[in-house]
This record gives C-alpha cells, sequence and structure tokens, in this order.
C-alpha cells in the first residue's frame, strides 16, 4: 500500500512540473507566487470532488443493495442519514491530505502549513458532520423498530450532544486554525463556569427530563395528554431538548418547555384510545330546598314508572310494616321514608344499566358527592364502551338530557344561574 502511495506522488510530482513551469512563464511578474497557490488549490480541491464523487457512487450502491428496512434496519438508517457521504468526504480529504506535497514539490514550501490546517480543519468539520448524521441514523432506526420511547431519549441526549459537540469542535477548530493547544482555551474557560451553567440550565433541565420520560415510559410521542395549568388538551407532536409541541384538538398547537414534564401535573389519556372504554364522571346539582319525603299520593304516581315499580312496590310493604307497632306513626318523619332524591337516584341507577353504549364489565353507578354550595351533587360514574370522541360526546349527552328532564317527574329542582 505504502508503494502504490508513493507511486502515486511521484505520478503527482511529475505531472505537476510542466503545470509550474508553464504557470511561471505566463504568470506576469511579482505575481508568480500568488498564480501558483491559486492553482495548487483548484487541482487539489478538483482532486478532492472526483475522488468524493466516485466513492460515493461506490458506497451508496454497496448500500442500495440492502433495501429491505425490516430485514436491514441498522443499514438503511446509516445510509439515509448519509454517513455514507461523510465517509466519502473523509477517504477523499485523507488522501489529498498525503498528496497535496507532491503538487509543485519543493516550491511552495511555504503552503504546506496553510493546506494542512486546511486539511485538519476539514477533517473536523466532516467528523462534526459524522456525529450529527450518527444521532440521525439511531433516530432512523428507532423509527424502523417504532421504539418511540428510545426516540424520545434519543431527542433528548442527540440535542445536548449537539450543542456540546459545536462548543467541542468550535475550539477544536480555532486550534487547529490558529495553531493553539487546546488547553488554552479550556483553561480559560473555567472561571464562566457558572455563567454557562445558568445559561444551559433549560438545556440541562430539559436533558434530564428527556432521560426520566423515557426511561419511565410515562409520556411519548402521539400521547394523547391534558395539561391543566396550560390548560391545553391534544396529542404530543413533538419532544425536544428545550420544548414539547403538542397538537390541540381545537387545531392551534401549544409549546410548552420540556422541563415541566418532570414538574407539572399531566393526564395521559392515551390509554382510553387504546382501550374500549372512556370514562364517564360527571354531576348534576341539586337544590336541597327541593328534597322532601314522598307521601302516599306521590308513591302511587312514581309506580307509573316501569324502572321503579317494582322496587316501590316492595319497599312501600317493608316501610308498612315497619310502622305498624310504631308509635305516632301518621307522622311521616316517624322511622324510614323514602325520599324523592332517593328514589331518583335508584331511578338513574336502573336507567343507566339500562343503556348499551356503557361498559356492563366497569363500575356502572349513580353516586352522591359532598354537599356544597352550589347544591349536592349526583355524579354518573362510568364507562363508555366506544372510545371515538364524538360517539362519547353523544353517549353521555343523551344520559344527562335525559335525567336533567326526569327530575321534574320527582319534584327535584336543578340548581342553575338566575339572571
Amino acid at each position: 500500500m505504502n508503494d502504490q502511495l508513493e507511486e502515486t506522488k511521484d505520478l503527482i510530482q511529475a505531472l505537476s512540473e510542466p503545470l509550474y513551469r508553464y504557470i511561471s512563464r505566463i504568470a506576469p511578474s511579482g505575481l508568480e507566487f500568488v498564480f501558483h497557490i491559486f492553482i495548487k488549490i483548484l487541482l487539489l480541491v478538483a482532486i478532492f470532488l472526483v475522488i468524493d464523487f466516485v466513492f460515493k457512487i461506490v458506497i451508496n450502491s454497496v448500500f442500495r443493495i440492502f433495501r429491505n428496512k425490516e430485514k436491514y434496519p441498522a443499514i438503511n438508517s446509516i445510509y439515509e442519514s448519509k454517513i455514507t457521504n461523510s465517509i466519502a468526504h473523509l477517504i477523499a480529504l485523507l488522501i489529498i491530505g498525503s498528496i497535496h506535497e507532491s503538487i509543485f514539490a519543493g516550491a511552495l514550501v511555504k503552503t504546506t502549513i496553510f493546506i494542512v490546517r486546511c486539511v485538519n480543519l476539514g477533517l473536523v468539520m466532516i467528523f462534526a458532520g459524522m456525529l450529527y448524521r450518527g444521532l440521525t441514523a439511531f433516530r432512523n432506526y428507532f423509527v424502523i423498530k417504532q421504539d418511540f420511547y428510545k426516540i424520545m431519549a434519543l431527542n433528548a441526549i442527540s440535542e445536548t450532544v449537539k450543542i456540546l459537540g459545536i462548543f467541542l469542535f468550535s475550539v477544536v477548530g480555532i486550534c487547529v486554525i490558529f495553531g493553539i493547544k487546546g488547553t488554552t482555551i479550556v483553561g480559560s474557560l473555567g472561571a464562566i463556569t457558572a455563567v454557562l451553567v445558568l445559561v444551559f440550565r433549560d438545556t440541562i433541565l430539559g436533558f434530564v427530563t428527556g432521560l426520566h420520560v423515557a426511561t419511565s415510559k410515562n409520556l411519548k410521542v402521539g400521547d394523547w395528554v391534558s395539561i391543566p395549568k396550560y390548560n391545553v388538551e391534544g396529542n404530543i407532536a413533538e419532544i425536544n431538548l428545550l420544548t414539547t409541541k403538542i397538537n390541540n384538538f381545537d387545531r392551534t398547537f401549544s409549546t410548552i418547555p420540556t422541563y415541566d414534564l418532570l414538574t407539572t401535573e399531566i393526564k395521559n389519556l392515551q390509554v382510553i384510545s387504546e382501550t374500549n372504554g372512556r370514562r364517564i364522571k360527571k354531576s348534576i346539582f341539586f337544590n336541597i330546598n327541593s328534597f322532601k319525603f314522598l307521601k302516599n299520593e306521590d308513591i302511587e304516581r312514581l309506580k307509573s314508572i316501569n324502572l321503579i315499580s317494582d322496587y316501590l312496590n316492595q319497599r312501600s310493604l317493608e316501610l308498612k310494616k315497619e310502622k305498624e307497632n310504631m308509635a305516632h306513626k301518621e307522622e311521616i318523619i316517624n322511622g324510614r321514608q323514602l325520599t324523592n332524591i332517593g328514589v331518583f337516584r335508584y331511578y338513574a341507577q336502573k336507567y343507566i344499566e339500562k343503556i348499551p353504549e356503557l361498559d356492563k364489565e366497569g363500575p356502572v353507578m349513580v353516586r352522591q358527592l359532598n354537599s356544597t354550595p352550589q347544591g349536592l351533587p349526583l355524579e354518573i360514574y362510568a364507562f363508555t364502551n366506544d372510545t371515538e370522541w364524538v360517539r362519547f360526546e353523544e353517549i353521555q349527552s343523551d344520559i344527562f338530557d335525559h335525567l336533567l328532564v326526569a327530575s321534574k317527574e320527582f319534584d327535584l329542582e336543578v340548581m342553575q344561574l338566575k339572571v
């Protein structure tokens, strides 16, 4: 290999000598050196482009053989991220670095340092590009594998690596251009470490949050979430190092700081769409002043309601037997009695149990909550067997439409604002 390289250098030197003499003859007096440098750089650039073009064709042709993403996900990830182009650039630049002294050999010694620094700077830029494309390759691989949690972790890592990479490669690039030691620049940065930490505070927090979210697997791109702090509900579109983008259901989008994913209450509602049930948890507020014991005529009137007729007949007999030997049994408050709110609660329970769109394997209940200044809440707690949003709202609305109107039959007053 070394012998072939030496032969190549000798060939290039032999070809460039006549060109050097020709330029010396035609160049204006005093500008020969400038013309030589200009032509030498053009030749090196031309050689670089030709070698780079040839190696791109060869390397990419090899990678195109393995087009099946399912069988060769890693190879396809590398190809799609264009790491192959970076490899071609690297090979071409290394060849330029080894042969540049053979062009106009011995005549332009002073330009050697300049060209060497240009080549080294090019290598730094190529390695920086390979790092960036390598992160893209990892992301492409996990996209093919549909591993969204690792994609999210990689997003956090890659953004941090990019920022650190820009800083480090910038330092290396400056050192290469001016020929100074990297320790000199790095040492001078020690005094402003606190400032850098303050500047990159959000970056550090975003990095930690991305790793936490990815490892805990609580959230991923595509999840349906609700964030009460920001009054946001929608699907996560992107989780980046600094910001998280959420597509709201009203066709707008919101961005929140990524580190808020650690410190803010977030409801992940994705399980609703991935299962067969979506929860109904909604209340009707009744005026407590409208509650009353049911008299015999009230009970007889309500017995015509099919869902509660058997219940009223049974309970009436039970309560009548309890009062047979009771003193002052004519007073309605003595002993147990039926109330309009209690009978309505039983009616509501039987009503929702008959609804086919509710999941009977989950809880289906009507319950009283603690009294509030707005009245007594009567809550419906159940799960629908259809998670489609529009259909869910229709089912929920049908239930409450019926119960709101039905409550009038029990002489109950629904609380509302009076204008």
